[in-house]
């Protein structure tokens, strides 16, 4: 069986690896000559890497991976510690260590293991033609190629997903600008084995370790859309945002380097149900584009990409059949991951709040109850401020 996979990203590689470790003839369009990946690194989660793990890749993942430890949170403009917890309870329970990884280092991973040479850059797709036996897949240089399905894994302005639900869904703006990038790492800003956030007046900074000496960093600030972008006003505008901000705080702006920094407008798109159309379906953000709160967007791709194998290898009652058993086991999952970080905005202002009274109940329990299992216990429910997937085993399980 031949499949055509739309779009080379995290998700379309995963895809095409996955396919093709069963047995597949898999071919790969990617609508850019060269793959410059949006932002400056991803959380891979426990599901992600189990993913990983079941394409072959769990050593080279755990090559180009961060070590991270712990988290904490601190508040952004006194600087005093919030919570602080180990996260070695959670790999234990899950039984395996997620990776900070740089985007630009999983994606030449990735591409490098389906094959560079396989890949067919610059090639945008523009129709897509479905006659129940083949699809045939027609790009803006007027060739064509034919297959038994097509994976849409074209990302958030997927032509694919135009084509299965007959319109172009608007994306949602999130509320708030991100910028990230790398430096390195350094012990002053933040340890080099923890994920520190900073966070005060509805806004956040953020350091986690990825490899080689590095740490990825980011800045989320709640400002209207369409503002202008320009790279060499990047520090003025983040010390306006950040006026008054802990000393940390103050030496990351002054340390990054604005012309490898990114300035990203988060979107998002409402969950929908309806991902497959004959013998196409929709993988990755194409499917369930998110706001990155809780780090699971590319593992979700990956999940997808593994479920979609199965799904194609162990059913008999035809293609069709399934991509809609695909689409069943899928669904639901990554809809709760979207609306997750949307009802997470809804709540912004309590969230962000320095000391608000969750964390300060969470310390005094602390301070009451000596005994680590309960101090874990009370400092997890504190961190669901920020990341509510560390409460719940399941983002970790790959389940």
């Amino acid at each position: 069986m031949k499949i055509i996979v739309i779009g080379a990203g995290i998700g379309g590689l995963c895809a095409g690896l996955a396919l093709r470790r069963i047995g597949y003839n898999v071919e790969i369009f990617e609508q850019v000559t060269e793959i410059r990946p949006a932002g400056a690194a991803i959380s891979i989660w426990s599901n992600g890497v189990k993913c990983l793990n079941y394409l072959g890749l769990g050593s080279k993942i755990s090559a180009i991976g961060g070590k991270m430890d712990s988290m904490a949170y601190v508040d952004g403009l006194s600087g005093d510690t919030l919570t602080a917890f180990s996260l070695q309870p959670l790999y234990d329970r899950v039984g395996q260590r997620p990776y900070p990884v740089s985007r630009a280092d999983l994606q030449s991973m990735l591409i490098d293991e389906f094959g560079r040479d396989l890949i067919h850059f610059g090639m945008k797709l523009t129709g897509i033609e479905d006659d129940g036996e083949q699809v045939t897949a027609t790009f803006a240089d007027g060739t064509t190629a034919n297959g038994d399905l097509l994976i849409g894994a074209d990302g958030a302005h997927s032509f694919a997903r135009s084509y299965i639900l007959g319109e172009q869904k608007p994306r949602r703006y999130a509320g708030y600008v991100n910028w990230n990038g790398l430096i390195e790492t350094d012990g002053n800003l933040s340890p080099p084995d923890r994920w520190t956030t900073f966070v005060a007046e509805g806004k956040r900074v953020s350091l986690m370790p990825v490899s080689n000496g590095r740490s990825y960093f980011f800045f989320d600030v709640p400002l209207p859309a369409g503002l202008p972008n320009e790279r060499g006003h990047y520090h003025a505008l983040l010390q306006g945002y950040f006026k008054g901000w802990a000393a940390p705080v103050q030496a990351l702006i002054a340390r990054l380097n604005t012309a490898t920094t990114n300035r990203v407008e988060i979107h998002d798109l409402d969950p929908f149900d309806h991902w497959t159309k004959g013998r196409v379906a929709l993988l990755g953000d194409a499917a369930h584009n998110t706001a990155p709160d809780l780090g699971q967007g590319g593992c979700m791709a990956m999940e997808d990409a593994v479920v979609l194998a199965h799904c194609l290898q162990s059913h008999s009652n035809g293609i069709e059949d399934a991509l809609l058993r695909y689409q069943t086991r899928r669904a639901p999952r990554t809809t709760d991951l979207v609306l997750r970080p949307q009802e997470k905005r809804r709540h912004a202002c309590d969230r962000y709040r320095g000391k608000c009274a969750l964390v300060r109940r969470a310390q005094k329990r602390d301070r009451r109850h000596d005994h680590a299992g309960h101090r874990l216990q009370y400092r997890r429910r504190a961190v669901r401020l920020e990341h509510p997937h560390l409460g719940n085993q399941s983002w970790h399980c790959g389940t």
